[in-house]
């Protein structure tokens, strides 16, 4: 009977030294992995002008563009959840990778809008698998603990600040390279998220589950996780700000480059500016525990005015015939403002919708957030879109600029008494 005991407890001391092994590689690989994988590289400083000149698409249309992909995440949602669920973490991020690497090809030969649309999809698909189980894959890999929330931050922030210096650098050289030839930043493109896919399928998985899976049974569990979800205040106020915030992020991704044009900025120095904004996004991202420090329960304000503001000032700054050399330093302090807030934004939503969870919760907070933001946020983008149809560009930005504070301020003022409260403050129904 003792050696039987024995026997269970030296094979649970293995098990354990083998899951804190794999728990220590998924951290020391996420370290690395995140910077290549946590968005696309040598593609935003040119893609607009990719859609624009090779694709032949107007700005209506590649606002379009990214609304029909933020579209289809809300669509692929619940199934991307139920496929994470099915296949594991690991196997689901190595599965959304490869996708990625194929929807780039797509959009390299697309002949016209409806395939596109096709890369779109594809797009939606393997983004949303890794925004609902990649971060939650570190997550469990970090020991339980009071300081769990803020190693997380620490380890994806560091990460992300490195993929803006990337990004940044890639971007400069897309620029250049656009102009001998627009297909071969796409390429390049390519080839990192086909290397983004080889690593993935060194990650471990730590959460084995052992039942049988039954997609009837998911959906249940799905429809219960969300109602007690939504019966959180906390977190219904921050998937609405979440919703809101990324709107306005998402619709100055493209209207930047527009901008630009209407300003009279060469093409060939977008790849630059961008770079720039990029390692000054990418070094805001690498402070986020400091401005969350600094700012406490005032961080989302910090962040969402002076993007809502600075949107509103490039419209009516747009609306005078000013000459480029006054106007192109304006336009350049307006953007910096949107890339340090956006930076840091996204590392510290996570955080925020992360905290009083467990990991099962965390990846029920996630699907429920992604269909919200997705859903919200194409409907808001198609918005703009009609919009920039009929108006000018500067008028569009007035408008939208206008009703992004308006917003912003109703929302904030309501989550003054459902967010940033302490612990103890909080009922057990917002403790998920």
């Amino acid at each position: 009977m003792e050696n039987v005991v024995l026997e269970k407890n030296a094979n649970q001391v293995v098990e354990d030294k083998m899951l804190k092994y794999k728990k220590q590689k998924n951290i020391e690989l996420y370290k690395s992995y995140r910077v290549f994988s946590f968005d696309l590289l040598f593609y935003y400083a040119i893609i607009y002008l990719f859609l624009s000149i090779e694709k032949d698409l107007t700005t209506a249309q590649i606002l379009q563009f990214d609304a029909f992909y933020i579209l289809f995440k809300s669509l692929v949602q619940i199934p991307s959840t139920i496929i994470i669920q099915k296949i594991g973490k690991r196997k689901s991020i190595i599965f959304a990778s490869i996708i990625l690497a194929i929807h780039m090809l797509f959009i390299i030969f697309a002949p016209n809008f409806n395939i596109l649309l096709v890369s779109q999809f594809l797009c939606a698909l393997g983004y949303t698998i890794k925004a609902t189980c990649e971060t939650d894959m570190l997550y469990d890999s970090i020991e339980h603990g009071e300081k769990r929330g803020s190693t997380f931050a620490k380890i994806d922030g560091k990460a992300t600040a490195r993929h803006y210096y990337i990004e940044a650098i890639s971007a400069v050289i897309a620029g250049f390279l656009f102009v001998v030839n627009p297909y071969v930043p796409m390429v390049l493109s390519f080839l990192v998220l086909l290397w983004v896919a080889i690593i993935s399928t060194k990650f471990e998985e730590i959460q084995v589950k052992e039942q049988k899976f039954r997609i009837s049974e998911q959906f249940r569990n799905l429809k219960y996780s969300f109602r007690n979800i939504f019966h959180s205040k906390r977190l219904i106020s921050l998937l609405v700000f979440n919703c809101l915030m990324i709107s306005m992020i998402k619709i100055m991704q493209n209207l930047r480059n527009t901008v630009l044009l209407e300003i009279g900025m060469p093409e060939k120095y977008f790849g630059i500016i961008f770079a720039v904004l990029g390692i000054i996004s990418g070094i805001a991202t690498k402070n986020q525990d400091r401005i969350h420090k600094r700012y406490r329960n005032k961080t989302l304000t910090f962040l969402a005015f002076p993007t809502a503001i600075s949107c509103l000032l490039l419209g009516i700054f747009l609306m005078f015939d000013i000459n480029i050399k006054i106007m192109l330093p304006i336009v350049l302090i307006l953007f910096t403002i949107q890339y340090i807030t956006k930076g840091p934004y996204y590392v510290l939503i996570k955080r925020y919708l992360n905290n009083f969870t467990n990991g099962e919760k965390r990846v029920k907070i996630a699907t429920v957030n992604n269909l919200m933001e997705n859903l919200i946020v194409s409907i808001l983008i198609f918005g703009a879109s009609s919009i920039l149809n009929v108006l000018k560009v500067d008028i569009a930005l007035i408008i939208i600029g206008s009703l992004s504070t308006i917003a912003v301020t109703l929302v904030l003022d309501k989550m003054r008494y459902t967010v940033g409260l302490k612990p103890d403050e909080y009922s057990k129904k917002e403790i998920l």
